[in-house]
């Protein structure tokens, strides 16, 4: 079975990631019955949004803030549809994840100029976890549409007065095209980077710090290694398929290459 999942999770992460929950549900019907739980908490889906029916702010929703078939909104701290005996953060926990949310809202507002971010935190034995959601979905200007979804998740062990962050970061992008300079386009991809950094921790509120600064450096990262991946790779093959240049400076160059090799050559004999 062990090969099944492995198969399983490659070939969910070369599928576009738009059509991952049509994807997972015909590969959940081929696998193993005993993989399902496990395939549904190992490939990341697209965030989806709610709105909190008590503060009427919007939320994002995976399987850190699931609890059946209920959700917890993080401005309330309640499940939607109301779960009475639904999994809660400790009061510490809770007065982190409020002001956690505060930040990264400014955070999401500052680099995405729109969008939707949400924090969860829960204890996880003798640690705690953070999980930092954030989605931005473009507005269909131009003919372009595409979606950017980051989850990344912090699991923290305090040592003394330090604290060891384990960070796993997930970012899915899409963007589809359709105009008369780029005509049909759709450019999809997902990847996965993960971390372990220590930081010295003063009082409480420093997880925030320290987890904002390193969400900040691996979403840095992660845009310019998707840049140089998806969209340098698209360029060098649209590149190859038709030169920007005309076929005379082509051969203008072509020429001048030949010319300093053979004069190299010359000079070494």
């Amino acid at each position: 079975m062990n090969d099944q999942f492995d198969c399983a999770l490659d070939l969910m992460r070369r599928l576009p990631p738009q059509n991952v929950e049509e994807n997972l549900a015909r590969l959940l019907e081929l696998v193993h019955p005993d993989l399902v739980d496990e395939l549904l908490s190992a490939i990341d889906q697209p965030l989806k949004v709610r709105r909190c029916k008590k503060t009427g702010k919007d939320y994002l929703i995976c399987d850190y803030n699931r609890d059946g078939d209920s959700y917890r909104s993080p401005w309330s701290n309640e499940y939607e549809p109301e779960l009475p005996d639904g999994a809660l953060p400790s009061p510490a926990l809770r007065k982190l994840e409020i002001a956690a949310n505060e930040a990264f809202d400014t955070y999401r507002e500052m680099y995405y100029e729109g969008g939707i971010s949400s924090v969860y935190a829960f204890d996880i034995d003798d640690k705690f976890a953070v999980v930092v959601l954030i989605k931005k979905v473009g507005d269909g200007a131009r003919r372009m549409k595409g979606a950017w979804d980051s989850i990344h998740v912090f699991e923290v062990q305090e040592r003394g007065r330090n604290a060891q962050y384990k960070l796993t970061s997930t970012i899915m992008l899409y963007m589809i095209t359709n105009n008369q300079d780029l005509g049909d386009m759709s450019l999809s991809g997902s990847m996965t980077r993960q971390i372990e950094q220590d930081f010295h921790v003063d009082d409480p509120s420093a997880h925030i710090a320290n987890i904002g600064r390193m969400v900040e450096d691996m979403e840095m990262k992660m845009r310019n290694s998707l840049q140089e991946v998806y969209f340098g790779k698209t360029r060098d093959i649209v590149n190859d398929l038709r030169s920007l240049g005309s076929l005379e400076e082509s051969r203008n160059q072509a020429r001048i290459q030949k010319e300093l090799v053979g004069r190299l050559m010359d000079r070494n004999k």
